[in-house]
C-alpha cells in the first residue's frame, strides 16, 4: 500500500515537472520557428523572441538547479562555507535585481543596521537562497508594490529578511506551504513554478544550522526571516557542492527568470557579450 502511495506520488510530482519543462519548450518551439523564418517573412521583432528564447532557458536551468540543490540537502545534510562580510553581500545582489524590480514596476530597497558583519556562510547556496526568496516577492506583489530586503544582527543570530506587501498567502495554504510541490493540485499556475523554492531556502538555512520563518496575512504582505548563527567560519569542511550549470550567465537572470516578464532579458544576450 506504501509503496502505491509513493509511486503515485512520484507520478504526480513527475507530471508537474513536465508541465514546468512543457511550457518552456513551448515558448522555445514559437521562438525557434519565428527566428528560422525567411527573413522576409519575419517582422521587426527579432529581438522578442531572442528574449523569449533566453527566458524560457533560463527557467528550464532554474528549474532543474533547485530540484538538484534540493536532492543534494536532504537529510541533515551540513552546509558551511567560508567566513564573509554579509552586508556588501546581501546589498551587492540587492543591487543587481532591482532594474529587475524596477521593469516590474516594484520598489526593492535594503537596509542593514551594521555596515560590515562576518558570519559562516557558502555562499553559492547563500545567493541561491536570496534569489528564491526575491522571486517569491517579486511573483506574488503587484505592479506598485515594495519589497524591503533587510539584515539585523541581536540575540546570536543573524536575521535576513525578505518582506513585501503583495498578495499574502492564504491561510488554508500555510500548513503545506513547504510541501507543495507534493500536491500538484495547490501548485501555482505556470509558469511561477513547482513550489520549490521555499522547501530549498529552509534546507539551506536548516544546512547552516539555522532556520527559515514565514509570516503572511492575505491581501497585506508575506516576510520571510532567515534566521543563521551568528558565528565564524568552523574548522570543519562543506559535506555537499552546489551544481551550477549557470556559469557565464547574468546570475540574477536566471535566478528571477519564473518571476520576470520576457522585456527583461531583452538585453541578456549584449549582457553575456560583454562576460
Amino acid at each position: 500500500m506504501e509503496r502505491k502511495r509513493d509511486t503515485e506520488l512520484l507520478s504526480q510530482v513527475l507530471g508537474s515537472v513536465a508541465s514546468q519543462i512543457s511550457s518552456s519548450l513551448g515558448n522555445i518551439h514559437t521562438a525557434l520557428q519565428y527566428l528560422n523564418a525567411e527573413p522576409a517573412q519575419r517582422g521587426a521583432e527579432d529581438g522578442k523572441y531572442a528574449a523569449i528564447l533566453t527566458q524560457s532557458y533560463y527557467r528550464i536551468l532554474r528549474l532543474v538547479n533547485n530540484m538538484f540543490d534540493l536532492s543534494q540537502l536532504e537529510g541533515e545534510r551540513v552546509v558551511c562555507g567560508t567566513e564573509l562580510n554579509i552586508v556588501p553581500w546581501l546589498e551587492e545582489l540587492v543591487r543587481l535585481a532591482q532594474p529587475l524590480a524596477q521593469e516590474q514596476k516594484l520598489t526593492l530597497t535594503f537596509r542593514s543596521t551594521e555596515k560590515r558583519h562576518m558570519v559562516s556562510i557558502h555562499e553559492g547556496y547563500g545567493e541561491r537562497m536570496v534569489w528564491n526568496l526575491l522571486s517569491n516577492a517579486m511573483k506574488f506583489t503587484p505592479a506598485g508594490g515594495h519589497i524591503d530586503v533587510s539584515l539585523d544582527f541581536r540575540s546570536g543570530q543573524v536575521l535576513l529578511t525578505v518582506a513585501d506587501d503583495g498578495c499574502g498567502i492564504p491561510p488554508e495554504q500555510m500548513e503545506l506551504i513547504y510541501e507543495r510541490y507534493l500536491h500538484p493540485e495547490r501548485t501555482d499556475p505556470l509558469p511561477h513554478g513547482l513550489g520549490l523554492g521555499l522547501p530549498l531556502c529552509r534546507r539551506i538555512a536548516e544546512g547552516h544550522g539555522g532556520r527559515l520563518l514565514l509570516t503572511s496575512r492575505q491581501g497585506e504582505g508575506t516576510t520571510a526571516t532567515v534566521a543563521l548563527p551568528d558565528r565564524a567560519s568552523q574548522e570543519y569542511t562543506l559535506e555537499t557542492d552546489i551544481f551550477v550549470p549557470d556559469g557565464g550567465f547574468p546570475r540574477e537572470l536566471v535566478g528571477l527568470s519564473d518571476a520576470l516578464g520576457y522585456r527583461a532579458f531583452l538585453h541578456a544576450q549584449r549582457g553575456e557579450e560583454g562576460q
